[in-house]
């Protein structure tokens, strides 16, 4: 979706739309760290988030691979910086034409830094010379997939800035006109680069408007990444800044970020545009940006804390479910590979310090199950999340009894009765409606377990949603035995060995209880 339909869709509601603007680390681990920040801050619903370009053209192709992170992965709306610096037409339409094929919808056209240890921009062969003849070639060549976005100066560009840190009268009208040619080129919304004075932003505002700029224009804030000492002073600027910039009526900001989250979630929630209690989801999972299944909204339960290997797997698909479940989908699932196993390097730091004990008996194994359901552990070889799911919450006393009975569980949801929807645990789709859910339970259990306390006829289903996509996935469940909680071992430990011989003997149940008022779906398990 364009971010100028998003921001206008936000303003309709009457809320203020906000979001997030990161840069490409220099190392591996950086980068990692980058997708960890985005998440969080993504769990706060801004409109949108952007990455840079780096200067001259040096961080091209990581900066395509975050993008599509971002939006296929991360699920947010994502907007890719684009420059001309040191970039042919050739490599732009390779650029355009990935983000493109990834469901990117979104671009920042801007000139550029100049190439590194230049001091001016240069203009490469077969290239352009600025962001209006960008605008023009995505327009004239994408017709109007994109939606562009352009930058504004309120203080003028920098390189018309004189020794005195001011623009000449002629020189901030002469921007200004520039910025109107890109508008008029096809540019459907500005993002201001910081400012320190909202008087100066007002007057920007103003004087756009005067000539016929009537686009949004979006305030870009930095805010300060350290409330120590003096910059804290710097801190209460910021929220007067942004406080006076709502008080005008202006219901955008766009948080320059420096790739650090704390900053700008705190002055959000100052500003009481988030709340952590009261983050409301559309979806009972975060619903996709990618402009070719953004309407999707059925999906198995058997994912729902693996929402990553999911879209992994899926990412073939020409369409998505929506309302309800075919069945012939499902054979077009994408085979296991070693993506699916992949962890970062803190989330395999967590696991190791979390799950790898010596395991001399299954009660053992039964423990660190039950330690996970009683929120003593945060992490989980079954889950891409951190901790539990809020709704698991609920009946996480139930569940550590079931785990010390040799149920091991790896997914679950309570039975949910006409609860609101925009309650902070279970709710989903905003505020007006109910929620109405039956209880499930998804547990490793050996063949005694299984013959002895599951009642077949009375509860279970063979599975949920849809019989195929179970199968699917139980080889998925049964491969983390090994890949994600075995191999954290030595080759030769015991525990190792004792892991693999629960994998190759244990049973994988999904188990419903379809009376959702009265049902005890624990009664038969304890």
């Amino acid at each position: 979706m364009k971010v100028v339909d998003k921001i206008k869709s936000v303003i309709k509601e009457g809320k203020t739309a906000f979001s997030f603007e990161f840069f490409p680390p220099k190392t591996e681990e950086g980068v990692e760290n980058l997708f960890e920040r985005i998440d969080r801050l993504v769990s706060y619903g801004p409109t949108f988030c952007d990455i840079t370009w780096g200067a001259g053209g040096t961080t091209a192709d990581l900066t395509l691979e975050i993008a599509s992170e971002m939006q296929n992965v991360i699920c947010v709306e994502t907007m890719m910086h684009l420059t001309c610096t040191n970039m042919p037409v050739e490599k732009i339409d390779h650029a355009l034409e990935t983000i493109r094929s990834n469901g990117i919808q979104n671009v920042l056209a801007l000139r550029g830094d100049p190439p590194h240890g230049q001091e001016k921009f240069v203009q490469v062969e077969g290239g352009f010379d600025c962001a209006l003849d960008l605008v023009n070639h995505i327009r004239s060549k994408y017709g109007d997939y994109f939606g562009i976005t352009v930058a504004g100066y309120p203080e003028a560009h920098p390189d018309v800035i004189e020794a005195n840190g001011l623009a000449t009268p002629e020189s901030y009208q002469s921007d200004l006109a520039y910025l109107k040619k890109k508008v008029d080129a096809g540019a459907d919304l500005i993002v201001t680069q910081l400012f320190y004075d909202t008087d100066i932003f007002l007057k920007f505002l103003n004087d756009c408007r005067q000539i016929g700029i009537n686009c949004p224009i979006v305030p870009g804030i930095m805010p300060i990444s350290n409330y120590k000492g003096l910059a804290y002073g710097w801190f209460l600027q910021n929220q007067e800044m942004c406080k006076k910039i709502l008080a005008h009526g202006i219901t955008t900001l766009h948080l320059y970020t420096l790739n650090v989250d704390k900053s700008a979630t705190a002055i959000l929630m100052n500003l009481g545009l988030i709340d952590e209690s009261k983050v409301y989801r559309s979806l009972p999972w975060r619903r996709p940006a990618n402009v070719f299944r953004t309407k999707e909204d059925v999906r198995p339960i058997f994912w729902a804390n693996r929402p990553k290997s999911y879209i992994s797997r899926t990412k073939a698909w020409n369409d998505f479910p929506q309302e309800r479940w075919g069945d012939s989908r499902s054979a077009s699932y994408g085979t296991l590979s070693d993506y699916q196993f992949m962890r970062k390097r803190s989330r395999d730091k967590k696991l190791q310090q979390e799950w790898v004990v010596p395991l001399k008996s299954i009660q053992d194994v039964q423990e660190k199950f039950k330690e996970l359901c009683l929120g003593s552990l945060k992490s989980s070889p079954w889950s891409e999340l951190n901790g539990l799911q809020p709704e698991t919450k609920i009946i996480n006393e139930q569940l550590g009894k079931i785990n010390s009975s040799g149920f091991l569980t790896i997914n679950s949801q309570p039975s949910v009765n006409a609860a609101k929807s925009d309650s902070p645990a279970i709710g989903w789709g905003g505020p007006g409606g109910y929620v109405y859910q039956k209880a499930y339970l998804e547990f490793f259990c050996s063949m005694d377990n299984y013959l002895g306390s599951v009642p077949i006829k009375e509860i279970l289903q063979p599975t949920i949603v849809d019989p195929a996509s179970f199968k699917v996935w139980k080889d998925e469940a049964f491969e983390i035995w090994s890949r994600g909680w075995a191999n954290l071992y030595p080759e030769d430990d015991s525990s190792r060995k004792l892991l693999e011989e629960v994998k190759n003997s244990y049973y994988l149940v999904s188990l419903v209880d379809n009376d959702y008022i009265n049902g005890d779906i624990f009664s038969s398990l304890s």
